[in-house]
């Protein structure tokens, strides 16, 4: 509990990643991805309860070992590759709120896929939301400006176009507003926003910007790119 907040974390790891298989289990420097995110929520001492949601037995037992409870497998329904982060977490929210008998003011989810997080950028975004009292709070990673949406271009029917017709007026980057990526680190979400509102952001969203490396695993090479720059901290 931290400023009389209950709060839930989150560990979503289904079985069924399809760049990797069984990603969530794939070892960094040695440790499983889903062990990683207990090793981080270890030095949380304001989660009340930390649980991983998962559909997989194997999942289930490194999680545990990693300090993660296991109350529940997360139903069929609930495993495929459109399933929303918001349909995992509300029903993460509203199992534990019955099992635990009780309510939980914030879910805190942090994805296995983001090894890098360090427990400092998941504080951040507690405090800033109970502090700016904000629907939600994510972490997020400033864009290289050659990726900038304005910069891309389409095929359609074999005929090169821009994503956004906007696009035709940019000259110099200079133009260009920052843009941010989603990093995975910690999405802090209240519960008014996932239930009342029906979202993982809602409408009143802030952001916490994390200067150092992150990378989100979806393939390999992420890995690979991951361990060289923990044993060297060279850039990624």
């Amino acid at each position: 509990m931290i400023f009389d907040k209950r709060i839930l974390a989150v560990v979503p790891a289904r079985g069924g990643s399809k760049g990797i298989k069984l990603k969530n289990l794939r070892p960094v420097n040695g440790v499983p991805l889903v062990a990683l995110v207990g090793q981080v929520i270890s030095q949380l001492d304001y989660v009340d309860r930390a649980i991983v949601s998962t559909d997989h037995p194997a999942i289930a037992e490194v999680a545990a070992k990693a300090g993660l409870d296991v109350p529940f497998y997360r139903p069929e329904e609930l495993s495929g590759d459109y399933v929303s982060d918001l349909q995992v977490l509300t029903h993460a929210l509203l199992s534990m709120e019955e099992l635990d008998a009780t309510t939980y003011d914030i879910v805190l989810m942090l994805q296995p896929t983001s090894p890098l997080r360090k427990p400092e950028h998941v504080t951040a975004a507690v405090l800033k939301l109970i502090k700016g009292g904000h629907d939600a709070v994510w972490t997020v990673s400033e864009t290289n400006l050659k990726y900038h949406p304005l910069k891309q271009l389409v095929i359609n029917d074999g005929k090169l176009k821009y994503f956004d017709p906007r696009g035709s007026q940019i000259i110099a980057r200079q133009q260009l507003s920052k843009i941010y990526h989603r990093n995975g680190a910690a999405y802090a979400i209240t519960r008014h926003c996932l239930i009342g509102k029906n979202s993982i952001m809602g409408d009143n969203a802030a952001a916490v910007v994390i200067a150092d490396p992150m990378i989100s695993i979806d393939t390999e090479d992420d890995i690979r790119a991951v361990e060289r720059y923990l044993n060297t901290k060279k850039e990624l």
